[in-house]
């Protein structure tokens, strides 16, 4: 879908995002994005760190193993016949 965008479709959108949001505004909407990825990769960063501290013994394990699945839809067993 997306190999057939050329830098001419990149020129337009751009374009309807200046008309929307105005180029005073752009500066302030890209520092406000940047700083929401920082915030994002540091929470990334604490949640790999506080797994890799984690406890890994035998009944950690096997507690997430012996759990059931949930599923969307529930199990239905088959009519029993008279």
């Amino acid at each position: 879908m997306l190999q057939n965008l050329t830098g001419w479709h990149a020129l337009i959108v751009l374009a309807v995002i200046v008309l929307i949001f105005g180029a005073a505004k752009l500066p302030a909407l890209a520092r406000s994005l940047g700083q929401s990825v920082r915030i994002l990769k540091s929470e990334v960063g604490d949640s790999r760190a506080d797994a890799a501290e984690a406890p890994t013994d035998e009944t950690s394990v096997h507690a997430h193993a012996e759990r059931p699945a949930a599923s969307a839809t529930p199990v239905l067993s088959p009519p029993s016949t008279p």
